[in-house]
Formats: structure tokens, sequence, C-alpha cells
């Protein structure tokens, strides 16, 4: 292999943070192909700043090409299934962002399927889907790399690093990732996203969970997996007026804009995991362990590196303080290093080593599996208030 050709699905702000990933790759060359989206001005402005050969409109064009080896789906979860199968049959790798696949509706199914759908038909309807998934990603040559930034965050695997080698259990973990609504025209409509603010932002701290675990259960030499998840979600904002609601961006249509689930491991251990959507400040990420014999906190925002405060916000219209933040003015945490620290530097170096070396990924299909499911399972049990056992 001379390189690793790229061919990239979408132009939000996924595909900016895998590219920004992508830019900080050593020891591979990385060939920037062909870029595909909807949108022709979106298209225009990320290449702009990339710099792929080309831009299109057209799927085909990244699937069909055969220089191009890898494919990375940064477009929204509703299409991941079909692009997903498509690239793998057509002989290349495919990077997916999170999350996996979930359900999206059904030729009769009502309009705002969130409302109206239940959750357990969801739950069978995605199950059918892995199913789908499974068999074509296990008889394909190509490799599946899923794309969960938190498992590459620095803090997140020194802490691996620790209870690896300290053997330790786990026996307790809280998890949360909240922001202010989303910068995703359509993170309100669950036909587009799969649900809200739980699948869309607390897939990262449950991900790192189930990662976490396995890395103990690898060192203890037993099994450990999700028993039951008991859950509860919201819809609070819509319940606000228009003035109270005036510093919020949270607009669910047919989603949740705030979601908790407990998981049971079957060690009988436990974990938090917490997502909203109307944290006003800037983002907030992170992972608390309460292990036997140590407690680590693993903060990826807001972090203590830079302590930042400004009267006014002359001439910083182009620097990026934090992920959707309402002002930039008074005492902020500003994002230094945000490629390394979120993970997306290690988890973008470990796909095309994997890819130019030929070697499994370190975040693949299972995990991608695991994390769908207990997530449909956390919006079946809250939806029947009781407890789901896998």
């Amino acid at each position: 292999m001379e390189n690793v050709c790229i061919g990239m699905i979408g132009a939000g702000r996924a595909a900016e943070l895998h590219m920004d990933g992508l830019a900080r790759v050593s020891g591979v060359p990385v060939r920037k192909k062909t870029i595909v989206a909807r949108n022709l001005l979106h298209l225009k402005a990320i290449n702009k700043r990339f710099g792929f050969e080309r831009i299109s409109l057209d799927i085909d064009d990244v699937v069909n090409d055969k220089e191009i080896n890898v494919v990375d789906i940064c477009a929204p979860p509703y299409i991941h299934e079909d692009i997903i199968i498509r690239v793998l049959n057509a002989g290349k790798h495919v990077i997916c962002e999170k999350p996996l696949t979930g359900y999206f509706g059904y030729m009769g199914d009502p309009t705002q399927i969130g409302n109206h759908v239940t959750k357990s038909l969801m739950f069978e309807r995605l199950m059918q889907s892995l199913e789908r998934l499974s068999l074509v990603i296990s008889s394909s040559p190509g490799k599946f790399m899923y794309a969960e930034n938190f498992i590459y965050a620095p803090a997140i695997i020194k802490a691996a690093d620790i209870i690896i080698a300290k053997k330790s259990r786990i026996l307790f973990m809280i998890g949360e990732e909240s922001l202010n609504g989303s910068s995703s025209p359509v993170a309100g409509d669950w036909s587009k996203t799969g649900g809200g603010a739980f699948i869309r932002v607390g897939t990262h701290p449950l991900t790192t969970a189930l990662w976490l675990k396995a890395q103990e259960a690898k060192a203890l030499g037993i099994n450990i997996s999700v028993e039951s998840v008991i859950a509860d979600m919201g819809r609070l904002s819509p319940a606000l007026s228009f003035y109270e609601h005036r510093h919020l961006s949270t607009q669910p249509v047919d989603v949740e804009d705030c979601g908790t689930a407990m998981l049971t491991f079957t060690d009988k251990s436990k974990a938090l995991i917490i997502a909203t959507d109307f944290c006003l400040g800037g983002s907030k990420n992170y992972l608390n362990l309460y292990c036997n014999d140590m407690q680590i906190k693993c903060t990826l925002t807001a972090n203590d590196l830079m302590d930042l405060y400004l009267l006014d916000e002359d001439g910083m219209s182009n620097v990026n303080i934090s992920e959707l933040t309402n002002a930039k003015t008074g005492w902020n945490k500003p994002f230094i290093a945000d490629s390394e620290i979120r993970g997306y530097n290690g988890e973008m170096q470990d796909f095309m080593d994997s890819v130019f070396y030929d070697r499994e990924p370190k975040c693949g299909y299972e995990l991608a599996h695991d994390t769908i499911k207990t997530i449909y399972m956390a919006y079946m049990s809250a939806e029947f208030g009781k407890r789901i056992i896998n």
C-alpha cells in the first residue's frame, strides 16, 4: 500500500474533527482524495480548509473509486447502515462516526416517531439492523473502525493503564457529556438522529465505561458485560417560555434533551451516565471511577490548562474558546490542544496504522454494537419505567 487514500462522506462538525485528527497523523502517508456531502456551500468551505483533491455531491464517487481504500462516514446516523454495507461490499475499509445506527422510522410510521413509535419496536428493529451489519462486517475483508474518540483521550488511556497494572476492580463510574444544544440542524428529529441527547452525546461516556470495564475484565482474565439498564429521559426545554429559553440552543421536536441511565454489569458494578442539552458555559465531559483501591477523575472538558478573562470579543471571531458556549466574555476555560485531549489525534492515528500496517483497531464493531444496544435498552427502560435485562 503506497498510502491510505481517504474518501469522506459528510461536511459538518464531525468531519472537521476527524480532519483535524488526520492532519496530525505521523508515520503513515494519507491522501485526502474526495469529500461528499449534500450541501455545496458546506463542501466548498470545508475543502478550502482541508484541501481534498475533489468535492462531490454523489456518494458513488467515493464508493466506486478504486483508489480510495478508506471511507470515513461523518454523515447523520440515519444513513450509516446503508453506507457501511455499500462501502464494505466494495472492498473498502470503514470509519464510522458514532452512533453506529439506530431506529429512524419505517414506511407507515406516524410523523414524530419519537413520540409515537414504542421503544420496544425500535429495539426489535435495531437488533435486526445489527444482525445485518454483523453479517456484512464479519464476511468482509475490510476493517470496521468505530470513531469513539473518548477511549483515545490521554486521561482515559492513562486510567486504563493504571487499572490494568493494579488489577483494580471498578466498583462505580459516573460519566457525563452535556452541551448547550447541538450544531446539527437535525438534532431535534428522531428520524434523523435515532434519539436525542442520550444517543448524541451520552454515547461518549457510555462507550468509555463499557471499554474500561472490558480492560478490567481482560486484566483479571474474566468476562464482564452489561447485565441490566434502568433509565429516565425527559424533554424539559419546551416547557420554558420564550424568555426563559433565550440562552438555550436546544430545540427538541420528538427527542429527549435530558437523559440518565444506570448500568449494572455482570460483576454487579455500576455506571451512571448523564447527558443534557442545556449546559451553559461550554461543554462538560468527564468520567470518574471509584475502585476498590483508588479513585480516578478524568476531565476532558472543561480542563484547567488555561483560565481566560475577556472584557469584549473584539478580534475573537475566529478564535475557538469552547464548544457551543454562548459568549466569550467573562471567565472561560479555553480548549487547549483539544484534538489531543479529547482523543481525535489518537483515534485517527490508530485507524491509519490499522489500515496501513494491517492490524485491528482498538475501537471496532463489538464496542459499537454493545453501545447502541445499551442505548436502546435505556430508551425502553425510560418508556416502560422498569429495569431492562440484557
